[in-house]
This record gives structure tokens, C-alpha cells and sequence, in this order.
């Protein structure tokens, strides 16, 4: 044992088993107090470490339990209690072994004890230099390597997220790879600090005053309560930020930007980007009748926006003339069928089947057609044989044609003799006519001819999206920090638009080449409201593509931060695949339980300092911190507008003052 090593030894092993240890501490430690060669060292923490010698390691062990035994002195001759003698009373820590720590200043932290301490070998109090080594964050920074680098400029290795609430002023930190390269959860009760947490997170990520900022990094904030603007209106003019605000009129003016590293824009997402899973989704198709409807029309769609060509032609004569046979076979009167028959082919038409074809056929005449057998004449001639309807194709069309298509579908599925599945599809119907008069689902349907140019096309509207400008075969960074600010959404629009922005990113990055070299780490604030456990009631849930991006988003470069108050909500799916977790006051006995069935590697000791946290206390744990460890977070600034009402000021109040309510901008 070195000198040093002697010097702060604090006690002796007494007790030695495969999980549990147990140390005395040396006499005269008053309150667990030890005073070291380097400071005085509170020992008797909670979540602390001790170290103790084993050959060429350390055995390295958690402290989970403090406890003291009265001295023989300290009793009279007749077992009575005396005053209690605190310094000469034995005291002892309970540890639980977690790791060897190699006693060489290079040796790297591992898991798992190979070799224990015998008995009665000294127990040490740890360094920073040796706390370091155990959360693997030797070098915060490091020099940038050729060629990117010119030898001097550095850039971070890990991150300080906080200060240690056990080891006094040790600045906890997160090794970058593995917090941002991973998914990532930050969970608590509301008022705990998690808004705060992730703005702090950024602001620290950002806040490099070196040449290296994290240029390169790309976050997209789905911030459904439109409180994290403010965070990042600080950040340095290097990080270029743009604000998206989903608005009930996606034709308004874009809103005024903070500063010069900012841009704006309003909120729109052509609807036949939408696949037909996120249709079913917005129009709560069931799963036996309405959605094998919906797929026809949406098909037919596709169909009828398709450039010119023969074969489809062909096709479209076929469904036309199949449903004008219909109609034409009904019950209807003469009227009702001319009706139809002009609003079907005013929406629908070929070169070959229109209204000028038609026209003079269907005039009426003495209560009937003028000539009802030439235009059988003419429809039978166009029906095929063995026709195949097509696909979807997410080609463009007008957001009111989706009501002709379905109308066109159901008419053909009566052609074919299912007569109910008018009314079978009545409630999808009615669904999709409601959402084409309410304002929040504007931002869906504005007509193509409004749109701009990268928001007609699906690969450049996501690569603006992200932060990227085409500069003829490559890209420049647009922006770092991008903000999609709902908080005027509903829970239904929410769910809508974050499905499918998130996989419209993730099918971009699939196909993008060379794999993974833009990484994107999508926030999803307030996630328990669209990465739900349990569906929401629709047929098809949203959290689908966010459970396949936790699955398969690492290796494409897509990683998602997670934060939700209510974890027992959260798709299990997306929970498991976290890899590290910040946890904030969590009180209620469901949430608690949910993550204890998600970490099974984190103890119970752990668990149990979840309950009684303080505000902007957090416990962190995952791939980016070697071991648990509880730590204030760093202070925001600026915060998001998420602070609790100040009641005492608001309702205390002298007589005449006006009470402050902001007007909707």
C-alpha cells in the first residue's frame, strides 16, 4: 500500500461475503467524518463508494447501509444506559461490491469483482481522479485528430450535466457517445424539473466556447407545450435554430424570429405524404370493413392523379364504367341517378369516359334517360376482366378528392355485390368530412399548388426539416436545434403529426448513403401523450413507428429522447430500449413499479431514492454513466416557460390590481 494510500484509509474489513460487505470504521470517527490528507471526507453517504485493496486493484463498493454499536463503556456495571459516548461507539458500513478498479493511474473500471478483499484490509475513501476512472469521464475534452483537426482545437468526450449530491462538488458527467448515440428517457412527476433537464442538456452541449461547437448535431423538439423556444433563444450564433409553429391557418404570416440565428416557418404536412397506416389512423378505420375501403380509395387516389398511360387508362375505364353500371342499375330515380353520375365523372374522368361523352345520354327525357342503351353500349365495353386494383403511391392530389375516391370505391365494392358497405363505412365517412372543417387539421390540407417546392417533394421537405439546405450534390447544416412547437394541438393532431414526421425521418435515413452519418435525436416532450402503452382508442396506434424506431433507429443514425411524467403510460417497447435514464420525484407506486421492470439492473437501494428526491434532483443511470448516482442538475438559462404559478403572489393581491391573462397572439 502507497503512502497515500495509508493516509486515508478510513477503517478495516470485518465482513466478507459474495454481495455484501461490511467495514468498522477506525475509532474516534465522530459522525462519520473523516479527515483526510487532501480535505475532510464525509463517508457515510448513501450511494457513495469506498475502495479497498486486492492485489493489483481495487475492489470497488457501493455503500447501502451505515449503522453504529454502542461502546462496553458506555453501560453501567448494572446494564443500565449511560450517556452515549458517540465517538467510541464502533461504527460500520454496509457495502455492496460493484467493480475492480485498477490501482495503475491508466487502468480502466469494470464490472463485476474477480478478487475480494481479505479480512481486516483497509477500506479507503475514493478521489475524484479515481471517480473519474469509475464513470469512464477521465478526459471531458479531447483534441480533435487530423485530418479534421489541426492538433490544438478540442471538442467534448463527456458532458457535465450536474454536480454530485454525494461526492461534494464532483461535477457528474455523460460520456457523449453513448447519451446522444443511444435512446434516452427523462422522466418524473410534473414540477420536478424535466423540461428544465432537457433544456440543460442542450444549453450544455452547445455552450463550447472552443472552435469545436457540436455543429453537426441535429435535434427536433416535438414540444407539444410550446415552452422550450425561450431555453434555446441564448444559445451561441454559431447554432442556427428554426422555429416551426403549428398553426390553425397554415397560411399565416410565419411568426417574427428571436434573433439572427433564427428562422421561421409555419407548420405544413402535405397530406399525401401520410401512408395508409397514418390514414387509418386519422380517420379511426376499423380493421374488418372501413380500412380495406380506405386503401381502394386511397389507391384510386394515386389512380387518378397518375400521369397518362395506357394501361392505366385502361383501368380507370374499367372502375369508372363498373360504378356507372351501378348506378345506372339502381333503384334511384332518374334524377338522383343523373346527379350522381355528373359528380362522379366531374371528379373522376378519362379521354374516353367524361361528361361531354355522357351528356347527351343522360339528359332527361319524358321521366327517363335519352338514351340509357348506348351508354350501357359504352360502359360494357370498357369493363375488364381479372383487373387489379393499384396500390397507393403517395402521389399528389387535392385533400377533398379523398371524399370522391371513397364514395368511388364504395360504389365499386356495391358493383361487386357487397350492398352493406355504404353503411359499414358510415362512421368513417362522417369522420373524414368532420376533419376537413376543422381548422387544426388545416395544416393537412393545404392544395399543392400552394406549396413551395422542397415541400412538395418527401425527401426535401424532411432534409429542411432536419436542418439540411441542398447545395447541388451535397448539404449544409441549416440548422442544429429545430423546435415544432403544438402547443395549440389537440391530442389527436399531435399524435397525427408526430407519427408522421418521425417516419418520414426514419424512411429517409434508411435510405440514405453512406448509413448513419447524420445522426438525429428526436425530444419527445410529453411522450405518454403519442408513445402510448395502451392505444388510444383508434384502430391503429401512433406509437407504432416510434416502438420500430427504439428497435432499428441506431443503426440508421435516429435516436429518441424520451420525456413523460407518467412512465406507466409509456409504450414498454419504447422504455425497454432506452439505454440510459434520467429520473426526476416519482412518487406514484405504478411508475415506480414500470421502471423497476424496465431496469432490472438497477437495484433496489436505487429505486428507493426515487420518492423523496428534491426539486432539480436526478437520479442518472445507463450506458453513459458506469453506475448510478444522484446529482442536482444544472441550473437553465434561460428556462423554458414551464414555472409553477407563483400562488401566494397571484392570489394575495391588493384591492384595483388587474389580473394578467395574455390574449392568443
Amino acid at each position: 500500500m502507497t503512502t497515500d494510500d495509508r493516509r486515508r484509509a478510513i477503517g478495516k474489513v470485518v465482513s466478507v461475503a459474495a454481495d455484501r460487505l461490511v467495514v468498522e470504521l477506525h475509532g474516534g470517527t465522530a459522525n462519520f467524518t473523516v479527515v483526510g490528507f487532501d480535505d475532510v471526507h464525509y463517508v457515510a453517504r448513501l450511494g457513495s463508494f469506498v475502495v479497498m485493496p486486492a492485489q493489483a486493484e481495487y475492489v470497488v463498493a457501493e455503500v447501502v447501509g451505515l449503522r453504529e454499536k454502542d461502546a462496553p463503556s458506555s453501560r453501567s456495571g448494572q446494564g443500565e444506559s449511560t450517556e452515549l459516548d458517540k465517538a467510541a461507539s464502533a461504527k460500520y458500513l454496509d457495502l455492496v461490491p460493484v467493480g475492480m478498479l485498477p490501482q495503475r493511474r491508466d487502468g480502466a473500471f469494470r464490472f463485476g469483482v474477480s478478487v475480494f478483499p481479505s479480512l481486516y484490509a483497509d477500506a479507503l475513501y475514493v478521489l475524484d481522479e479515481e471517480l473519474d476512472r469509475i464513470f469512464e469521464v477521465q478526459s471531458a475534452t479531447e483534441i480533435v485528430p487530423a485530418p479534421m483537426g489541426n492538433g490544438e482545437a478540442t471538442r467534448y468526450n463527456a458532458l457535465s450535466i450536474g454536480t454530485s449530491v454525494v461526492f461534494q462538488d464532483y461535477a457528474v458527467k455523460v460520456r457523449v457517445d453513448e447519451f446522444f448515440g443511444g435512446h434516452s428517457a427523462v422522466l418524473g412527476n410534473t414540477g420536478s424539473g424535466k423540461s428544465c433537464t432537457v433544456a440543460t442538456l442542450l444549453q450544455s452541449l452547445f455552450e463550447k466556447k472552443g472552435e469545436f461547437f457540436a455543429r453537426g448535431a441535429t435535434f427536433l423538439v416535438l414540444d407539444v407545450n410550446g415552452e422550450y423556444r425561450s431555453a434555446f433563444s441564448e444559445l451561441p450564433g454559431d447554432i442556427r435554430r428554426r422555429y416551426i409553429k403549428l398553426d390553425a391557418d397554415p397560411q399565416a404570416a410565419m411568426p417574427a424570429a428571436m434573433s439572427e440565428s433564427e428562422t421561421t416557418s409555419v407548420f405544413r404536412l402535405p397530406h399525401w405524404f401520410m401512408s395508409v397506416e397514418e390514414w387509418e389512423l386519422l380517420l379511426r378505420a376499423s380493421e374488418r370493413t372501413q380500412q380495406p375501403v380506405l386503401r381502394t380509395a386511397l389507391g384510386l387516389s394515386t389512380l387518378f392523379a397518375g400521369d397518362a398511360d395506357h394501361n392505366l387508362d385502361e383501368l380507370r375505364n374499367h372502375i369508372l364504367s363498373s360504378c356507372l353500371l351501378h348506378i345506372l342499375q339502381s333503384d334511384l330515380g332518374t334524377p338522383s341517378k343523373r346527379d350522381r353520375i355528373t359528380a362522379l365523372l366531374a371528379a373522376f374522368h378519362t379521354d374516353d369516359l367524361n361528361l361531354d361523352v355522357v351528356k347527351t345520354k343522360i339528359a332527361v327525357s319524358f321521366g327517363g334517360f335519352a338514351d340509357p342503351e348506348g351508354l350501357t353500349k359504352i360502359l360494357t365495353a370498357l369493363i375488364r376482366d381479372d383487373v387489379t386494383l393499384p396500390n397507393y403511391a403517395n402521389r399528389q392530389f387535392e385533400f377533398d378528392d379523398l371524399e370522391h375516391a371513397l364514395d368511388l370505391a364504395l360504389l365499386y365494392e356495391e358493383a361487386h355485390g357487397n350492398r352493406q358497405i355504404r353503411d359499414y363505412c358510415s362512421q368513417m365517412l362522417t369522420r373524414f368530412k368532420w376533419i376537413r372543417q376543422r381548422e387544426e387539421f388545416a395544416f393537412l390540407q393545404v392544395p399543392p399548388n400552394q406549396l413551395a417546392a422542397h415541400e412538395v417533394d418527401p425527401a426535401q421537405y424532411v432534409e429542411r426539416l432536419i436542418g439540411l439546405t441542398r447545395s447541388g450534390d451535397t448539404f449544409e447544416k441549416s440548422a442544429q436545434v429545430i423546435l415544432l412547437d403544438m402547443n395549440e394541438a389537440g391530442d389527436e393532431v399531435v399524435e397525427v403529426a408526430s407519427a408522421v414526421i418521425a417516419r418520414l425521418i426514419f424512411d429517409r435515413l434508411r435510405r440514405a448513403e453512406p448509413r448513419n452519418r447524420t445522426p438525429i435525436n428526436l425530444v419527445l416532450e410529453e411522450a405518454h401523450r403519442y408513445v402510448a402503452e395502451r392505444p388510444s382508442g383508434y384502430a391503429i396506434d401512433a406509437s407504432r413507428i416510434f416502438q420500430r424506431i427504439a428497435k432499428e433507429g441506431r443503426k440508421y443514425g435516429l435516436f429518441l429522447m424520451v420525456a413523460s411524467q407518467r412512465p406507466s403510460e409509456l409504450s414498454k417497447t419504447v422504455l425497454s430500449q432506452c439505454s440510459n435514464f434520467v429520473v426526476h420525484r416519482i412518487q406514484n407506486p405504478d411508475d415506480l413499479q414500470h421502471i423497476r421492470q424496465m431496469t432490472p439492473f438497477v437495484s433496489d437501494s436505487v429505486m428507493k431514492r426515487l420518492p423523496s428526491l428534491p426539486k432539480q434532483h436526478a437520479l442518472i443511470f445507463g450506458n453513459a454513466v458506469n453506475l448510478p448516482t444522484t446529482f442536482r442538475v444544472r441550473d437553465v438559462k434561460p428556462k423554458p416557460m414551464s414555472d409553477d404559478a407563483a400562488i401566494r403572489d397571484l392570489w394575495f393581491r391588493p384591492a384595483g390590481n388587474e389580473v394578467e391573462l395574455g390574449l392568443p397572439g
